[in-house]
């Protein structure tokens, strides 16, 4: 009968045993070490939704229109005190941002909803909401400008996710990006996700003309982007910063062209681009706010253009999205004998600067001209029309004047 071998046991020398054991020893101790870094150093994000009421305010419906100026007063009013509130208490290098959502209207009084960033380690996050809970509360304690209710404060927790999805389904909304533009003609590359609301349209795959976002299926071009075809299947909508490969593409449905247009005239130059299915909004693609038709514009203004028109007319076409810091010019200059001569009416803004130099550009036509209002949201002031050359002296770039056809938008996309 066959029996199985049984094998000796192998004794280790004492050396190996206690090198085994520190070596053990030693990665148990990394481990631990990273986990109470982890836990009470590591700085994590955490992000916050929450409201409060507003006292003694009468019924307004246009409290919960997000561009209208009450809306917008209201809301710099609540963002300016919650900004000092933060960075006057004992948590202000855990404070990142805090925004006005939406405000909600009722009887006498106005629901703000707002919306918080911080960051803080792991270990501390259940103090930093107390912290952040008591300092809105003792904010709305001592408010003196406003009445309002700290009984009526609430404020939780959310994802990441949820709270991308809050932000980029406002309007206007954008990554925080340097103060400076650079200097499109003239001008410099954008990052990822700067302007978001910007299009290209395209025909047979290739950019054609820009275009501006400004609902899930909904955009504003210039109407002599269609001089050649209006026909919906001619043409593609895509967004983000490189003009090529197109970046989330989408067929158009609907071509709307302003009825008083006329080919070959720079009078009425406004279209709406209807898309066959809805924009899925990202942190890289989301609407841009359209503004009140009262809403004015000064001259002097700051205002931002972007697209892919040629770097010089007749010249070549970047292939990543630019764009130019310009200045809103008065009309009545812009008017003058050695600019255009009268031929600016009051549908039309000139944008740029007399010198020359930054400008749009070809293939520019259509696209945005926007400005950020004193909360850093951003408004869709002009559409690029037409212009002599690019970046010539005493001939800026001229624009549709937004202002002038909104109730035109408004009854075409309901928006």
């Amino acid at each position: 009968m066959y029996r199985p071998v049984i094998a000796s046991r192998k004794s280790f020398p004492p050396w190996l045993i206690i090198l085994g054991v520190l070596g053990a020893l030693a990665a148990l101790g990394l481990i631990i070490g990273l986990l109470v870094h982890f836990l009470a150093v590591e700085n994590k994000i955490y992000y916050y939704q929450g409201g409060f009421k507003v006292l003694n305010i009468p019924y307004d419906r246009n409290y919960e229109r997000e561009t209208s100026l009450e809306s917008n007063y209201l809301s710099k009013i609540l963002e300016i005190k919650m900004v000092d509130a933060f960075q006057s208490s004992n948590i202000y290098k855990q404070y990142i941002n805090s925004q006005i959502i939406t405000l909600v209207p009722d009887n006498n009084s106005v629901t703000a909803h707002i919306w918080l960033v911080f960051k803080d380690s792991w270990s501390n996050k259940e103090n930093l909401r107390r912290r952040i809970e008591s300092i809105l509360r003792q904010m709305l304690e001592n408010s003196e400008s406003l009445t309002t209710d700290p009984g009526s404060l609430k404020l939780m927790e959310i994802s990441k996710v949820d709270a991308e999805k809050i932000i980029n389904n406002r309007c206007g909304r954008r990554p925080r990006m340097s103060a400076t533009y650079d200097r499109i003609t003239g001008g410099s590359t954008a990052h990822k996700g700067e302007w978001p609301w910007q299009a290209s349209l395209r025909v047979n795959g290739k950019h054609y003309c820009g275009a501006s976002l400004i609902g899930e299926r909904f955009l504003l071009t210039a109407a002599h982007c269609f001089q050649g075809t209006n026909n919906p299947k001619n043409f593609t909508v895509s967004f983000g910063t490189r003009v090529t490969p197109a970046y989330m593409q989408h067929s158009v449905q609907e071509i709307i062209i302003h009825e008083d247009y006329v080919k070959g005239e720079h009078h009425d130059d406004v279209a709406v681009i209807k898309l066959t299915e809805k924009v899925s909004f990202s942190n890289d693609v989301h609407r841009v706010c359209l503004p009140e038709s009262t809403q004015i514009f000064p001259p002097g203004e700051g205002v931002v253009v972007t697209g892919w028109g040629s770097f010089s007319y007749n010249g070549k076409s970047p292939l990543l999205l630019q764009k130019a810091s310009i200045k809103i010019i008065d009309t009545n200059t812009c008017n003058s004998e050695e600019a255009y001569g009268g031929r600016i009416v009051d549908t039309m803004l000139c944008a740029g600067y007399l010198e020359g130099s930054i400008d749009a550009c070809q293939g520019d036509s259509g696209g945005p001209l926007v400005h950020p209002n004193s909360r850093d949201i951003w408004y869709l002031v002009g559409i690029v029309s037409w212009g002599h050359e690019c970046g010539r002296v005493n001939k800026p770039g001229v624009y549709m004047r937004v202002t002038s056809y909104r109730d035109w938008i408004a009854s075409k996309t309901g928006i």
